[in-house]
């Protein structure tokens, strides 16, 4: 089984990308120092827009979900796990979490990236407020 969806977003001059243990993007136009796990604003949607069968296939703790994220001459991918603990139910905000913790906000978890391990070149060209695609590509086994 396999789902995907795609997320558009752009940089701020206040990302910062320095967080240890997630990042995150957020339908929020607005940015503080503050947070420094946010690398991406203004997106076109958060948990609650995913479809639903993205949800269900995320919603397995065999799921792999796979983050694409795309800005300037930039690409990075993130591998995570999904999890049957997944809501999805933030309305504008959607998180990758190095440890297994889960709320409405958690999108992966187990991720193998975080805002801090991000490369500084996409973190130097959202600050520059480049579009970002994150693409998520979901599968798990039968």
């Amino acid at each position: 089984m396999e789902a995907q969806e795609i997320i558009r977003c752009r940089g701020h001059p206040l990302v910062l990308g320095t967080h240890p243990t997630t990042f995150e993007v957020t339908c929020e136009e607005h940015l503080s120092k503050n947070g420094n796990c946010i690398i991406g604003v203004a997106a076109d949607k958060g948990c609650t827009g995913l479809s639903a069968d993205f949800k269900k296939v995320l919603a397995h703790d065999d799921a792999v979900l796979v983050t694409r994220l795309s800005a300037g001459n930039v690409e990075v991918r993130v591998r995570s796990r999904g999890s049957a603990h997944l809501t999805l139910d933030h309305p504008a905000d959607m998180v990758w979490r190095r440890s297994t913790f889960t709320c409405g906000r958690t999108t992966g978890i187990c991720s193998d990236c975080v805002a801090a391990t991000l490369p500084r070149e996409l973190i130097a060209a959202l600050r520059n407020g480049e579009e970002m695609t994150v693409t998520l590509t979901v599968t798990r086994p039968g």
